[in-house]
């Protein structure tokens, strides 16, 4: 089992976000500041500004949530299941790409992390 932990800026938004759109189920939720979703084998760690993985570095760095890194969402039917979380108003950063291996495209959590929806060829 894979365990990934994405820091959020609302630990309600990503709950909502992971499980209604992405079919994770809610396996435990700490108050305010974590919760812990799951698919496939693979945990996500959702941790909020109010948990320890957000805390200042020692430099001063603020973790926080974004960037490029991500993890992949194997889906059958991407267009259909893009084009409804389209219509929802859900944040792409890209349109469906393909290439040899399937097609992908780029969504938004809501709390500015990256998630990749991928269809095999």
């Amino acid at each position: 089992m894979g365990t990934v932990r994405y820091l959020v800026d609302d630990v309600d938004r990503a709950i909502s976000f992971y499980t209604t759109r992405l079919g994770f189920t809610l396996v435990e939720r700490w108050g305010k500041a974590f919760a812990m979703v799951a698919r496939d084998g693979v945990t996500v760690w959702l941790s909020g500004p109010e948990s320890s993985a957000a805390r200042p570095m020692p430099d001063g760095r603020q973790p926080g949530p974004g960037g490029w890194n991500r993890f992949v969402v194997e889906l059958r039917d991407l267009e259909s299941r893009v084009a409804s979380m389209k219509r929802d108003g859900v944040a792409f950063r890209n349109e469906i790409v393909t290439g040899p291996g399937g097609k992908q495209i780029l969504v938004e959590d809501g709390c500015g992390n990256v998630v990749e929806l991928f269809e095999p060829a």
